[in-house]
């Protein structure tokens, strides 16, 4: 691609479209938003207008069809992920859109498979891998797995209370009074009657993050092995024993928000405090404790990290993958994953 700009089109310009994506990605210097569709007409102009995105769809075809583009990011409600990703993968261009990957492993399965099919890449937006303190502390983390200097890999925990995930982000949202028309979704997994579906859809919106950042950090496949009868603690095994828990909401916050990663060696830990989705210009917190023992004095070692909050180093990083320059952070395969390991964690507590 050379040092031409990155040609990007939006599908959908709602509240994460907006506040999540379409500001950070109109203010990167490697790429260009030159389209945009709405359904929502008056709601597309006013978006197109701030952030001077020249020209405006009504629907996602025509965009695709009289555009030349690099890249879609698709911000949508993850219940019409298998309705809308499969045609925008279809048509070979690499596809950004929100987590989770979709509202059940069937329709999950039907966007693997155009991705496939299509021979570009889905990246999913599991933006706490895109954290500085995330990037900088699995880099920590493989380079003591590999050299052994901390001895064995032994443990994760995922603290996530419930919290102030806008943290003011949504303070410049542009709304209108356009009628937003009925939209068809996905079916809901074929083995769950409603009750089950609204339990497991609440279960995938909320703690799908930490599912996801679970195996990044674990670096391989796990399964969920344990959940509390009260909902507070999932407990996890991987592919090769280590063992990891995610604290859903032991308590909650009402203008903080307090996610925690700890990821544990027997001589040392990477522990990595995540600020809220969509605070702006902050990244999360670093530290490293090393304790190697045989007379080597312990360490605590705070690195200092670039002022880039997640969102904009996930548009980043997006941009990057489009070029050739990283891979993907994490594909539809991978994120179909999460959708299995959720459906571990319903049976487990619902027993169905």
């Amino acid at each position: 691609m050379g040092s031409e700009k990155t040609r990007i089109g939006f599908v959908g310009t709602g509240g994460m479209g907006q506040c999540a994506h379409l500001k950070n990605y109109s203010s990167i210097d490697d790429c260009e938003v030159v389209a945009l569709s709405e359904l929502r007409p008056e709601l597309g102009r006013r978006v197109a207008q701030r952030y001077r995105v020249p020209n405006v769809y009504r629907s996602y075809e025509e965009m695709l069809e009289k555009e030349t583009l690099d890249a879609i990011v698709a911000s949508q409600p993850f219940a019409r992920h298998g309705i809308l990703l499969v045609p925008l993968l279809k048509a070979g261009l690499p596809v950004f859109c929100e987590k989770p990957l979709a509202a059940s492993a069937e329709a999950g399965e039907r966007i693997v498979a155009a991705e496939k099919e299509g021979g570009a890449f889905l990246m999913v937006g599991y933006h706490k891998r895109s954290d500085p303190a995330t990037m900088c502390g699995k880099e920590h983390i493989e380079a003591y797995r590999k050299s052994g200097e901390l001895g064995a890999f032994r443990y994760v925990r995922l603290l996530m209370p419930a919290g102030d995930w806008i943290a003011g982000g949504f303070y410049d949202l542009i709304g209108t009074d356009d009628t937003m028309p009925e939209l068809e979704i996905d079916p809901p997994p074929s083995d769950m009657d409603e009750e089950g579906y609204a339990r497991y859809n609440a279960f995938v919106n909320y703690y799908i993050h930490q599912i996801n950042l679970m195996r990044h950090l674990l670096g391989e496949p796990y399964r969920v092995a344990y959940v509390a009868p009260s909902d507070v603690v999932l407990a996890v095994e991987s592919e090769s024993g280590v063992s990891g828990v995610i604290e859903m909401s032991p308590y909650v916050t009402s203008i903080d928000w307090q996610e925690q990663a700890l990821v544990c060696f027997e001589h040392g830990y990477v522990k990595i405090d995540l600020p809220a989705p969509l605070a702006s210009n902050r990244p999360g917190r670093l530290e490293i404790f090393t304790d190697p023992g045989n007379g080597a004095r312990p360490e605590t070692r705070v690195p200092q990290l670039p002022w880039v909050h997640a969102m904009r180093q996930q548009a980043v990083n997006f941009i990057k993958a489009v070029r050739g320059e990283a891979r993907p952070l994490c594909t539809a395969e991978e994120a179909l994953e999460d959708l299995k390991n959720a459906r571990e964690h319903f049976a487990l507590r619902y027993g169905s």
